[in-house]
């Protein structure tokens, strides 16, 4: 079983309903999206010259021709390479030179920066999903789906740890179908009358949980800002019934805000579907009191993608009522087919209740980083995937992470990794030594925070550091705080202490 096979199911059990709208506007029918898709996917196998196999790289903000990208892509046997369009020129190049990406799809100024790339590679193909060429190729000839293993790869996601360069996480159709089943057992049922609205990057979560919409016949509405807009937002919910959509904590809380500042009503929703970023007891509390029982809370990571644990709406809204602190200070249940281990430094288990690494297995395992089987030895050990995140299972088989082991900023539900931020850092020339680290902030989650130590005799300004920044790496990465210090605290090793560095903007708070 794959993806576009699974595409095709619904075409034939729901070929009138809609599948897919960008506002309020008229729909395409599952069977008017088919014939998109199968188009499209004429086009990059004939017209772009891409093989069964080859990868191409979304780089663009939500719109509809992501969706039918994607199903393109799967039915003409490539897989997709999803790229967050806020990221910087320069890392998404990193992204589409190492993955070997046959062709690339972006929009707006995001398409014209990565033009001049391919002014400079002649076989780099980089197409604007606006321009004639793309729309002309919605009425071309028909591609019958490609023979598709189950193990092939279907999405090569980016992610970074703490050293190094990003890392392409290889997750294979069986890895996204299983993901999908998950979401239906663990998650949230779902009929053909559902709606899935993406005002969440689709390069991310909210994109994977398109899938179990598609399978189910149900309809999927992005924004026409392509993105989140509170009032459009709201407008949405009073337009649509039965609606879910993907959000990390920030934007639960700029939700809640809106809907008591301007005292809205969102007679559509039916579950906020939570994951990305720790969310706090006290903000699931805000969340329920504001929307009532619709929300749910999951963990997961890119290399096992929204399917570790799970809290569905009724639950968590069973335990705001109860009070029930260990159940709202938890990630949730391991979902159905998934077994989640602790253990110690020494890979052994811990007794319940003591913390230790979190160990997964299942059959949403990544199967590795492309390109890089050092990483991938270092991650999967006899199939089990090494979290990095120090976490707990109390008597009740609820999992509660305590800490990561890796230094991964979670600023907004994104991904922040702080050797990259530091290396922008440690360009400019009056800067000796570098320490970035992440500290809380009720809107974002956590913020990004730069100690600073200088050269004898040179000083540098808070301006100055963040243009290093806008010029190397992504707006959002750049540090909300700068502290400089005369030195950073260190072990005998010379490692730093950034938890010392933490400890101090806690103490100075």
């Amino acid at each position: 079983m794959n993806l576009s096979s699974l595409f095709q199911r619904s075409v034939q059990q729901y070929g009138d309903r809609p599948a897919l709208a960008c506002g309020t506007s008229a729909a395409f029918s599952y069977s008017a999206l088919d014939r998109r898709v199968r188009s499209l996917a004429y086009w990059l196998r004939h017209g772009l010259g891409l093989n069964v196999g080859d990868r191409i790289l979304l780089a663009m903000k939500n719109c509809p021709e992501y969706a039918e990208l994607m199903l393109a892509s799967w039915h003409a046997g490539l897989c997709v390479v999803p790229v967050n369009a806020k990221l910087h020129i320069n890392e998404i190049e990193y992204m589409l030179r190492d993955s070997g990406a046959g062709a690339c799809m972006s929009q707006g100024t995001l398409y014209q920066s990565l033009r001049s790339l391919a002014d400079n590679d002649v076989e780099l193909k980089v197409i604007d999903v606006a321009a004639d060429d793309y729309r002309a190729a919605l009425s071309g000839p028909l591609l019958d789906p490609m023979s598709v293993a189950a193990n092939d790869l279907a999405w090569l996601f980016y992610t970074s740890g703490t050293t190094g360069r990003p890392k392409g996480v290889m997750l294979t159709h069986a890895n996204m179908v299983s993901m999908a089943m998950h979401f239906l057992i663990d998650v949230q049922s779902l009929a053909s009358d559902d709606v899935l609205i993406h005002v969440a990057p689709m390069s991310h979560g909210s994109g994977l949980y398109g899938i179990p919409y598609f399978i189910k016949g149900a309809l999927q509405v992005i924004p026409e800002s392509g993105g989140l807009d509170e009032a459009e937002l709201f407008g949405l919910l009073n337009s649509y019934d039965k609606v879910s959509l993907f959000a990390a904590p920030t934007i639960v809380t700029r939700l809640i805000q809106h809907a008591k500042q301007h005292r809205v009503a969102w007679p559509g929703l039916r579950c906020l579907l939570v994951g990305g970023a720790p969310f706090y007891a006290e903000d699931i509390k805000s969340a329920i009191h504001c929307f009532g029982p619709h929300v749910a809370q999951l963990y997961g990571q890119g290399e096992t993608p929204m399917t570790i644990s799970a809290l569905p709406a009724a639950l968590l809204a069973d335990a705001v009522a109860k009070n029930d602190t260990a159940m709202l200070a938890s990630v949730g249940f391991a979902q159905t087919a998934i077994g989640i281990t602790i253990v110690d430094a020494e890979d052994h288990p811990v007794p319940q209740g003591m913390p230790g690494e979190v160990i997964v297995r299942g059959p949403t395992v990544m199967a590795g980083y492309w390109g890089n089987p050092e990483a991938t030895d270092k991650t999967i050990g006899n199939g089990a995937l090494r979290t990095g995140d120090i976490g707990l299972i109390d008597e009740r088989g609820l999992l509660h992470l305590k800490d990561r082991s890796k230094d991964v900023i979670i600023s907004g539900g994104t991904n922040i990794y702080p050797r990259e931020v530091e290396e922008a850092l440690l360009t400019h020339p009056a800067v000796e030594e570098v320490s970035v680290v992440g500290a809380p902030d009720r809107e974002w989650g956590e913020s990004v925070v730069a100690f600073i130590v200088c050269h004898a005799g040179k000083t540098v300004n808070e301006q100055e550091l963040d243009e290093v920044c806008i010029r190397t790496i992504a707006r959002f990465k750049r540090p909300k705080r700068y502290v400089f210090v005369d030195k950073l605290p260190k072990n005998g090793t010379g490692k730093v202490l950034k938890r010392e560095l933490q400890q101090k903007l806690k103490s100075t708070a």
